[in-house]
């Protein structure tokens, strides 16, 4: 141990030896990736967490490459590089010779079967059908996926296919992840610890499929395991610490050059150099370059000098990769020759059998969550009728206090001729008012009646003067000759409890009205004309709507809008985000799946099922409470668009946030803002001018507008109050589905 102490855990000689072997070259049709200084940083300038630094690694054509290292050394943080999920802060990668992502590299596509960490597949499918969809992705025929299926099941012991998924051990789960990334015999297999949980038996066995498939040379294994001697298999190994790359080379020369029977061993030696290196090269760049800080550009490239004047023997690849032996290939490679390019690739948004496999898992996914998706349905009509049953009704049973100075005792019953009589008119009044469903409780004094009011137990207090019945008769003939006691003595006295802005103006109304029909009663009754008793505003037949609005038709629009809008949003955010979290929008990525295509499958089936509920949603409004006086296919029309617009909002906010906490987040952060800033509740013009001037560019202002137009006065889509509110949800929904889709492309980690 003292001997491999000193010469930083080597062998002496062994890295002289390795220095003086001749590297081959391989060009890049001999390559299946390349990756050239790679180098990528997580965190903040002065505390970064470096989990690539500087490495280089090549990938012959037709091998087993083992990717070794413990976790969280950045293993899976490179292979998502390599399938161009996730971008580096400097270097190259080439992947089947074209960079991720460039145009008929096929990285991502079906050139690539990726088995990731997770499980990454859907618990309610079942086998057959999870092979189905990812062999539809590849572009397989469904017989060929049956074919391939058969094949699995034997060769991975899996249970019958037609097993759910989520029903399945743990093991079995990752073998079906196995099966799916084997499905289309990719060129290029990238498998990320896909014998964890396996038996030692089965696990021999998928080694030798592996070491089967890529003898012929044209497939190539990519795996990442904790069992670092069952790679003695792979053609050559990679050993993986903190980021950087401690050897690339074949699993016989490691242990050959390091005097060991075992790769664990190996891998404890160069970790130990690796620590050494470290801790001799701080030292020196402390008392020599004055610097403290390894990981920076300038100090890496010095350490990358002086490592060998520290018997660092282990060649280095690149200035940020230490102890790293390897067979490298050219460090400059040739551009590889371009793949055609016509103008009708520019007009290629779908692919036809990608679009198929995504539709179909949309609605398989909807039928297999019957129960969730009946309630999705359901929801919006249960609001509708919970909002037609319980807003806008004019509120019943209100108690008034009453103080009847007319009668002998207040104890005693309210009785009144209908003739033409001057007698006990306050009880002539208060039958009318009692026609407006308010409940008249009598008080014998007004300080009870008062009392009353402030104790909550009643919503106003009305007091009658003693001599009220023949005040009212005297201010009637005397005119403006009647004297100021007669003129008080007729006056109701009335306490209100306006805390609550709707009673008190219905209950305003109602008493007003009440007094015009007792004195058009009184009128009629002793044969005088009504129009000399009627106060001399006369408001005739309103254009739009009825005398007596209610608040159920204003709001009605902004409500059926906002219902259909926000049960949008969530369903969308909703599986788009279960979808990442359990990694299968990764894998769908990787597999060549487009983030439009994503998109648009959402789009189809959600479309669908936004169309059932606006269906009973409008139905329902319009056969209880709902007043409709325009064309209601128009307002079918907004409302499926309102709800397209939703669905792309949904989009935004699943591609923008990480989980289902701050989904909600921002769903309900947006929530209030649309509902009290685009005339939901309340009229837009009674707002403050910068409110208004915001609620302009809202996106449920205008078609609230719109709606509200066609219901409550009929216009058509020729009238620019209604065409504007399509305008404005057309344009939102293009400015939802943009952001989508560019978050989609570049949000990677």
């Amino acid at each position: 141990m003292a001997e491999l102490m000193e010469t930083g855990g080597v062998p002496m000689g062994a890295g002289r030896r390795l220095k003086t072997q001749k590297s081959t070259v391989w060009t890049r049709r001999q390559q299946a990736v390349c990756v050239r200084r790679a180098y990528k940083r997580y965190g903040s300038k002065k505390n970064p967490n470096q989990i690539l630094d500087g490495l280089n690694m090549t990938v012959p054509k037709g091998t087993i490459y083992g990717l070794l290292g413990a976790s969280g050394c950045g293993k899976t943080t490179l292979l998502s590089c390599i399938v161009g999920r996730r971008r580096l802060n400097s270097g190259e990668i080439w992947v089947l010779g074209g960079h991720p992502g460039s145009r008929g590299s096929g990285v991502p596509g079906p050139r690539i079967g990726y088995m990731p960490q997770e499980i990454a597949l859907y618990g309610e499918f079942s086998i057959r059908e999870t092979m189905i969809y990812f062999g539809w992705v590849a572009g397989m025929t469904t017989s060929e996926v049956e074919e391939r299926l058969d094949f699995f099941i034997n060769f991975l012991q899996l249970p019958p296919a037609t097993r759910a998924v989520k029903n399945l051990s743990g093991g079995q789960q990752r073998r079906v992840s196995l099966a799916a990334a084997l499905l289309n015999n990719p060129e290029l297999l990238i498998l990320d610890e896909p014998t964890v949980g396996v038996d030692p038996v089965l696990r021999q066995s998928i080694w030798d499929h592996l070491v089967e498939i890529t003898q012929g040379g044209q497939r190539t294994v990519i795996i990442t395991t904790h069992y670092i001697d069952e790679t003695k298999q792979a053609g050559m190994i990679a050993l993986m610490r903190g980021g950087k790359f401690l050897a690339e080379e074949s699993p016989e020369m490691l242990m050959q050059m390091y005097q060991s029977d075992s790769l664990e061993n190996v891998f404890l030696k160069l970790s130990l150099a690796q620590i050494q290196g470290k801790r001799r090269r701080s030292i020196y760049l402390k008392e020599v370059a004055g610097s403290e800080d390894p990981a920076g550009e300038s100090t890496a490239d010095a350490a990358s000098e002086i490592s060998g004047e520290f018997g660092d023997n282990v060649s280095i690849k690149s200035g940020r990769s230490e102890g790293h032996h390897s067979v490298t290939g050219p460090s400059d490679l040739p551009p590889e020759e371009e793949t055609p390019f016509s103008c009708k690739d520019m007009f290629i948004i779908f692919s036809p059998h990608r679009m198929k496999a995504l539709i179909w898992k949309n609605f398989l996914w909807m039928w297999r969550n019957f129960g969730v998706m009946a309630f999705v349905i359901g929801l919006p009509v249960l609001q509708i009728c919970l909002f037609c049953f319980s807003i806008g009704r004019p509120p019943l049973g209100l108690h008034l206090a009453i103080v009847n100075n007319e009668l002998n005792n207040w104890t005693d019953p309210c009785h009144f001729n209908t003739n033409c009589t001057i007698d006990m008119l306050s009880c002539r009044y208060l039958a009318e008012l009692q026609k407006y469903n308010v409940v008249e409780v009598p008080y014998p004094n007004e300080m009870e009646a008062k009392h009353a009011v402030k104790l909550g137990h009643a919503w106003a207090a009305l007091s009658f003067p003693g001599n009220y019945s023949s005040s009212l008769y005297e201010r009637l003939q005397q005119g403006k000759d009647a004297e100021d006691s007669v003129l008080d003595f007729s006056n109701i006295e009335i306490w209100m409890d306006a805390s609550d802005q709707q009673i008190n103006q219905l209950l305003t109304r109602n008493i007003l009205l009440s007094f015009e029909d007792f004195v058009m009663d009184v009128s009629r009754s002793c044969d005088y004309p009504e129009k000399v008793a009627k106060l001399p505003v006369n408001f005739e037949t309103p254009i739009y709507g009825s005398k007596n609005p209610n608040f159920t038709n204003f709001a009605a629009p902004g409500v059926i809008l906002t219902i259909i809008f926000f049960l949008s949003v969530a369903l969308t955010s909703g599986a788009m985000l279960i979808e990442r979290n359990e990694g299968i929008l990764e894998r769908s990525l990787v597999s060549g799946i487009t983030g439009t295509e994503i998109l648009f499958s959402h789009v189809v089936t959600q479309f669908s099922v936004m169309c059932g509920q606006t269906i009973m949603v409008l139905a329902f409004a319009f056969l209880t409470v709902v007043e409709v006086n325009g064309d209601v296919g128009w307002v079918a029309l907004l409302t499926v668009l309102t709800g397209l617009c939703g669905m792309c909002f949904g989009f935004v906010v699943s591609c923008a946030v990480d989980n289902e906490r701050n989904a909600t987040y921002m769903a309900l952060g947006s929530f209030l803002p649309i509902v009290m800033l685009c005339g939901i509740i309340w009229p837009v013009e009674g707002m403050h001018y910068i409110l208004k001037f915001i609620s302009f560019f809202l996106p449920l202002t205008k078609s609230t507008e719109s709606m509200r137009a066609i219901l409550a006065r009929g216009w058509t889509i020729t009238n620019p109050t209604v065409y504007y509110g399509f305008v404005s949800t057309l344009l939102w929904i293009a400015i939802f589905l943009t952001l989508s889709i560019l978050l989609i492309k570049f949000k990677k980690g």
